[in-house]
């Protein structure tokens, strides 16, 4: 017995060791509309109906890797897995980042496969995602990287749908630094779902979306459209759903400050902006916010602002798309 055993272990090894078949989701656009709308629902009911849920990923592990400081993405998904009879383990690299140092990669999707149920991330570059998921045999989700935000934008989703009763044809506009991960997944999100995503920011490389994102755009085609916009006026204009995001994105060196707050000024969402959306417009910010940045105190304080419920669902959709991604098939 033990022979076979020896034998057999070399061949199960190379099975973990090959490219992964696990479902992953690293960017909005790896779900389908069908399952962007699946996720949706699971988040709906399980908001609705928590009780429902409280042993859904029993005995599930989902380890979490932080590279980047965080808030409601490590509370939300420890939450959620609390809530739904799992274990989330933080593991917070510190200074030795993901693939830097002695540690590949591959090496740590692998090893972590064997531990966890799902990975988690939220790192500096999508490399490291993309590494993560190409050697991992669970599923990985981004977290956050530099080119998409995935479990912010199914949050942000589900909002509207709450506030809007769907999502499908609203027009979004997203005013201020534009050449973020958010930005990008929400453009995705329109073409993918079939919104209208209007982006404006201040000109030059530094502040506009990466040109490989216009190609992205255009190979995924699809029911919604986006466009980037020379002003704040003209992308917010008959707008249902105003979205800004920090000025100052971790990593942005001090020194750089003063000239970019000078450069987002005139993208900042003031009443006089809001002033020109739709009836009933939204307010959205995924957080942190600066008030007297981004936005003025009286937008973001104010009546059309959602952005604590919309702050509030990053747990219900998060709980959503873990259900759909570890094996929760008598909830789909």
């Amino acid at each position: 017995m033990l022979s076979k055993l020896a034998r057999a272990a070399p061949a199960r090894h190379a099975r973990k060791l090959s490219t992964s078949s696990s479902r992953h989701v690293t960017k909005i656009t790896d779900l389908s509309k069908a399952e962007v709308h699946e996720v949706l629902a699971l988040a709906a009911s399980v908001k609705a109906h928590p009780a429902d849920y409280h042993d859904a990923l029993r005995r599930k592990v989902l380890l979490m890797f932080f590279e980047k400081p965080s808030l409601r993405t490590r509370l939300s998904l420890e939450t959620g897995m609390a809530q739904m009879g799992g274990h989330a383990i933080n593991y917070e690299l510190g200074s030795s980042p993901l693939g830097v140092g002695k540690e590949l990669i591959s090496d740590t999707a692998v090893v972590s496969s064997r531990y966890a149920d799902a990975i988690t991330a939220r790192v500096r570059t999508r490399h490291q995602i993309a590494a993560l998921a190409e050697h991992s045999t669970v599923p990985v989700v981004n977290a956050l990287d530099d080119f998409a935000h995935p479990c912010q934008i199914l949050a942000d989703m589900q909002t509207i749908v709450e506030q809007k009763g769907a999502i499908e044809g609203i027009k979004m506009a997203f005013v201020g630094d534009i050449r973020n991960n958010v930005t990008y997944d929400l453009m995705r999100a329109a073409h993918l779902v079939g919104f209208s995503c209007s982006v404006a920011g201040p000109s030059g490389p530094e502040y506009q979306p990466e040109s490989g994102v216009a190609e992205e755009l255009a190979a995924i085609g699809g029911p919604g459209e986006s466009r980037v916009c020379a002003t704040a006026e003209e992308a917010v204009s008959g707008a249902d759903v105003v979205y800004t995001d920090s000025w100052m994105s971790y990593g942005i060196p001090k020194a750089e400050a003063d000239a970019r707050f000078k450069a987002l000024l005139p993208f900042q969402v003031t009443e006089e902006l809001m002033a020109l959306t739709a009836p009933g417009a939204i307010f959205m910010n995924c957080l942190p916010a600066a008030r007297g940045e981004e936005q003025t105190s009286g937008v973001i304080d104010g009546p059309q602002s959602v952005v604590f419920d919309q702050a509030e669902n990053r747990l219900h959709a998060q709980k959503g798309l873990l259900l759909k991604l570890m094996g929760a098939d008598r909830w789909l």
